[in-house]
């Protein structure tokens, strides 16, 4: 059974890498055109490929809502610590989420001691929500950068992944029917 933290985890390997094994789902990228001229670094840029293609409501399939962006803090027995971006969603049930995202460009990697700081934040400055963290980087390739994003959840003593994605931002021309046809064959 999945549960989420409620106090920090003794430190673990960890290390997420995009799977191959993953197909790509084709977006339309509805980022502002203007926007897009003026990223400082990828890990911005990643941030706002997110937000701006709601890509956290179609990931978790929720209706999420940015909070707070590069969000410094403190938390007990932790210190200060920063949060990428933070949402707050909720799901057609009514139940309501948390979502500390983390983002990372280039050849960085994700660390479990992110993680684990973003729960302790959820559980110390949001204790009534379920925490819902989400990592996201870039996966590079021949035709383009790729978001990939993963769903993570605490499960005894270790970080694990829930589900991981793979959106590719395309111009609404690029998808045709057999990718939509594609793309309904692929729903789960």
């Amino acid at each position: 059974m999945y549960y989420y933290l409620s106090e920090v985890l003794s430190v673990r390997e960890f290390s997420l890498s995009p799977s191959e094994a993953y197909i790509e789902h084709r977006i339309f990228d509805t980022t502002p055109i203007h926007l897009s001229w003026s990223f400082r670094s990828e890990k911005q840029k990643l941030l706002n490929l997110v937000r701006y293609n709601r890509l956290i409501d179609i990931f978790l399939r929720v209706s999420a809502y940015s909070l707070q962006n590069h969000l410094r803090t403190t938390v007990p027995n932790m210190g200060q610590i920063e949060t990428d971006e933070l949402y707050v969603a909720v799901r057609n049930t009514g139940q309501q989420f948390v979502i500390p995202v983390q983002a990372k460009g280039g050849t960085d990697k994700i660390g479990i001691v992110q993680v684990q700081q973003d729960i302790a934040l959820c559980r110390e400055k949001f204790p009534d929500l379920t925490p819902r963290p989400v990592a996201v980087q870039f996966k590079s390739g021949a035709t383009g950068d790729v978001v990939v994003m993963f769903d993570l959840v605490a499960v005894a003593d270790e970080i694990k992944v829930v589900d991981e994605k793979h959106y590719r931002l395309v111009r609404a021309s690029e998808i045709g029917g057999d990718d939509l046809r594609a793309m309904a064959a692929t729903d789960n």
